[in-house]
C-alpha cells in the first residue's frame, strides 16, 4: 500500500510508540486519525504530525468503551472517508504475581488488575477491530490492521493478564486475517521486545541494567525501530496472518 494520502488510525496514539508510528508514518505522507483518552496531549501529537504537512486529526476514546468507540470510529470516516489502515497500539500494564508471599502473609492477583488489562489490550483491540474492518468493507476501502502483540505472550513471570491479553490478540489477528482477505484487508501483529518508553525510563537503574543484559544485542529497541516495522506492514501487501518479532534477538 502507498501510504501517502491514506488514512491511519492509530490508538493510543499521542505518546510513546504510538507517537513515534504517528511521525513516521505522517513523514510518509500518511494522514493520521490519533485515538487517545488525554486532550491536551492529543492535540499536541496531532500539532505536531500537522507540521510534517499532512491531515490528522485526535479523537478523545477509550478503546474499552464500545459506545465511544462505535462514536469514533464513525466521527473519523465522516471527517475524513475512506479509513486504510488500523493500529492497535492502546494498552496498559497491572503487573503482580498470581500468589505471591511475603512475610508469611499471601496476596493474590486482583480481578480488576485481570480485568483492566483484559478489558484494554484484548477487548479494545476487538472492538476497534471490528468498527474499522465493517467500516472498510461498507467503504470497499482496502489495507490493513496491525495489532501490537508482545514478547510477552509467551508468558511472564507477574505479568499474567497481559501475558493473556497479547497471547489472545495473535491468536485474533490470525482469525481476522483468514476472515477479512476477501475483502482486501490484510490483519498482522508486531510483537515488540524492552523498548525504550516512558514506562522503562522511570525503573530502577539496576533493574534496568539487569533486563538490557538479557538482551542478546545487549540494548532496548528504539519506539522509532517499531514505527519502522508498522510502515514495512502497512506497505507491503502480501504480508498477513503473521507476527513480526522486533525483539533483539531475545525470546521469553
Amino acid at each position: 500500500m502507498e501510504l501517502k494520502g491514506k488514512l491511519i488510525i492509530i490508538t493510543g496514539g499521542c505518546q510513546g510508540l504510538g507517537l513515534a508510528m504517528a511521525h513516521d508514518l505522517a513523514g510518509r505522507g500518511a494522514n493520521l486519525a490519533l485515538m487517545d483518552l488525554d486532550q491536551t496531549r492529543l492535540d499536541s501529537a496531532v500539532a505536531s504530525c500537522k507540521a510534517l504537512g499532512i491531515q490528522a486529526r485526535g479523537y478523545v476514546c477509550n478503546v474499552a468503551d464500545e459506545a465511544q468507540v462505535v462514536d469514533a470510529v464513525a466521527r473519523i470516516a465522516a471527517d475524513f472517508g475512506p479509513i486504510h489502515g488500523l493500529i492497535n497500539n492502546a494498552g496498559i500494564l497491572r503487573d503482580g504475581m498470581l500468589v505471591k508471599v511475603k512475610d508469611g502473609q499471601i496476596s493474590t492477583m486482583s480481578l480488576a488488575q485481570w480485568q483492566s488489562v483484559i478489558d484494554v489490550n484484548l477487548t479494545g483491540v476487538f472492538l476497534c477491530t471490528r468498527e474499522v474492518a465493517a467500516t472498510m468493507v461498507e467503504q470497499k476501502s482496502q489495507g490493513a490492521i496491525i495489532n501490537i502483540s508482545s514478547i510477552s505472550r509467551a508468558g511472564n513471570i507477574g505479568q499474567t493478564n497481559y501475558a493473556a491479553s497479547k497471547a489472545g490478540v495473535v491468536a485474533a489477528t490470525v482469525t481476522w486475517a483468514r476472515e477479512l482477505a476477501r475483502f482486501g484487508i490484510r490483519v498482522a501483529a508486531i510483537a515488540p521486545g524492552f523498548i525504550e518508553t516512558e514506562m522503562t525510563g522511570s525503573m530502577k537503574p539496576e533493574a534496568l541494567e539487569k533486563m538490557t543484559s538479557a538482551i542478546p544485542l545487549k540494548r532496548m529497541g528504539k519506539p522509532e525501530e517499531i514505527a519502522r516495522s508498522v510502515a514495512f506492514i502497512l506497505e507491503n501487501d502480501y504480508f498477513s496472518g503473521r507476527v513480526l518479532e522486533v525483539d533483539g534477538a531475545m525470546r521469553l
